[in-house]
């Protein structure tokens, strides 16, 4: 049965600690910009999905916690109060920076059970069988986000670890007030909790939710008071491993117990690429992210953005044309690196990269069915979450997290009070099919047990001078890489406030299907006009990305941008 109080909180008691910042958008195609910034900070600065996770990470650093520590916290309490992406039940990739410049990552990406296989999603005429990869519990990898947080405090945390977890455990057992963003993600959700459930999760109700409802996660705080004791074994061994496999055979799953006793998430060595003088730190694969993001920059720096005004037809159709060429590539040549060979150091190439633009023209659009992926000398719902951290020391933590589509695969572990991800539609499910954003696949992202699934995750860090300049990053699915470039290019060559670039409007062109994605006020009508003059198709779609970043201005104060288009908050001091 579902708890449910109203009116028992009010947000006053979080305004003391957390600004919320305000939902201004910057006028579409124009660089006149006034100087409206995010929440300011002397010394350390959160920036999540919820103002609570904000608060949380924020008071961990104030007990003397690292960013690590606040890492941890954040995470945990996410899970809590943003279940719509926030895990234990998922995974996701965290990309630091410490105090001294020492760069690295987590890799803790969900990864395919050993039962898995290659057509697994196929009816016996290799057809795709529709939504098998995307609900319930046949959806689901093996959950990495525990053992991700487990190590991460293992090797940089200072705190004591259940100081880290008790934060999000109180916050489960004395309730989470709901916003009206998140009753609503609820209800919306209802229907398939119950019809993919064979029990009633706690998370649905008779009645609707409201906004200023509060819900109470009792059985998600007996599964974080597992995690707070016994630490990793207290998720993958015990108890909790008990109740996720019971609920896997409920529901014809295949993960098993050895399965996650044998899950290790895996320290990987940064990428790091330079654009007009600032230092790209972002994540190798399994995610895409970094690999895009570095290859849209390269392919851009040449032709000097910042000689045409945000957004104008010249600074789309460059954008959009970078972008085609990309996600071309990722189709083809990205997978998990410990499965197949990725050629990182031919993709980041930058006589490659001048070839894959060359043909580009300002004259007319390219087609993307005459963009193929290049010729090499070598033969991801978007409910993700993101958030940015920096501690008094100037570490620097950027971490992107998610359970795949809107609350994963809709499985709740019945007697845990978590959700399941459904993140092996990130696989291949059929050569040359989209998956649920619209991403073709090929090969080298096909399925196979133990394997980690292509990612579209973008978590990044930025140095201009040997010094920390921004931490940033988004959800968004196939979306994710797109929102991080243009944040970073609103900074950098439109001099844009940290708030304005993560507020500003964005468009998104991802290969296939051949069409420029736009929100509501991004590209003004002449603009498109233009556009479409020159053959680009254009289509407009709802507010997408919540892109939550950091940036440490001249004088060191500390900026964040806090992304509007959600319940997003800063917090700092």
């Amino acid at each position: 049965m579902p708890f449910k109080t109203t009116g028992v909180k009010s947000w006053l008691i979080i305004s003391a600690f957390v600004a919320i910042v305000s939902s201004c958008a910057v006028p579409a195609n124009t660089t006149d910009l006034s100087q409206n910034r995010g929440t300011m900070a002397d010394k350390a600065m959160v920036v999540s999905a919820h103002p609570e996770a904000s608060r949380i990470g924020l008071e961990i650093m104030r007990k003397g916690g690292n960013a690590f520590d606040a890492t941890v916290a954040t995470q945990f309490a996410l899970a809590v109060v943003y279940p719509v992406a926030g895990n234990i039940g998922g995974g996701g990739f965290t990309v630091y920076r410490t105090s001294n410049g020492e760069t690295g990552t987590l890799d803790y990406r969900e990864t395919a059970p050993a039962a898995a296989f290659a057509t697994m999603y196929q009816d016996s005429a290799a057809n795709v069988i529709a939504g098998l990869s995307t609900n319930g519990h046949l959806a689901v990898g093996i959950p990495g986000t525990v053992d991700g947080m487990v190590k991460l405090h293992q090797k940089l945390g200072v705190l004591p670890w259940a100081e880290l977890v008790q934060p999000a455990i109180d916050l489960a057992r004395n309730g989470v007030v709901l916003t009206q963003k998140e009753a609503e993600g609820l209800n919306n959700a209802r229907q398939a909790f119950q019809e993919i459930n064979n029990h009633t999760p706690y998370l649905t109700q008779k009645q609707n939710w409201q906004a200023g409802d509060t819900i109470f996660h009792v059985e998600l705080a007996l599964t974080l008071e597992r995690i707070r004791d016994e630490g990793r074994e207290g998720f993958y061994a015990g108890k909790t491993a008990d109740l996720l496999v019971q609920e896997m055979q409920r529901g014809n799953g295949i993960i098993t117990k050895e399965d996650l006793a044998n899950y290790s998430s895996v320290w990987r060595k940064p990428l790091e690429g330079n654009y007009r003088g600032y230092k790209v730190i972002s994540m190798a694969p399994p995610s895409s992210g970094g690999i895009a993001l570095l290859q849209l920059l390269t392919m851009v720096e040449p032709h000097n953005l910042s000689k045409y005004k945000w957004q104008s037809a010249e600074a789309v159709q460059l954008i959009t044309e970078a972008e085609r060429r990309v996600y071309a590539d990722r189709a083809t040549y990205l997978g998990d690196p410990d499965f197949v060979t990725v050629p990182v150091q031919e993709l980041l190439d930058k006589a490659y990269l001048e070839e894959r633009l060359s043909t580009f023209s300002m004259e007319k659009a390219t087609p993307s069915s005459e963009v193929k992926a290049g010729n090499l000398t070598y033969i991801e719902s978007e409910q993700t979450t993101h958030f940015s951290i920096i501690d008094p020391s100037g570490n620097a933590v950027s971490t992107t997290t998610t359970l795949n589509g809107n609350y994963g695969s809709k499985v709740v572990v019945k007697g845990a009070g978590f959700i399941l991800n459904n993140e092996m539609d990130d696989f291949s499910v059929k050569l040359g099919v989209p998956n649920m954003f619209g991403l073709v696949g090929g090969e080298a992202n096909a399925i196979a047990p133990g394997k980690r699934m292509l990612s579209s995750m973008t978590p990044t860090i930025l140095e201009k001078d040997g010094k920390l300049f921004m931490v940033v990053g988004t959800p968004g699915g196939s979306t994710i890489i797109t929102s991080v470039f243009q944040a970073i290019l609103n900074v950098v060559e439109h001099n844009m406030t940290m708030q304005q670039a993560v507020a500003a409007p964005r468009f998104h062109h991802q290969w296939l299907p051949d069409v420029i994605q736009y929100e509501p006020d991004a590209i003004s009508p002449t603009i498109r006009a233009i556009l479409e003059s020159k053959g680009y198709k254009l289509e407009q779609r709802k507010p997408y990305g919540r892109v939550d970043a950091i940036l440490v201005l001249p004088n060191g104060k500390l900026e964040a941008g806090a992304d509007p288009r959600g319940d997003d908050a800063a917090a700092g001091f």
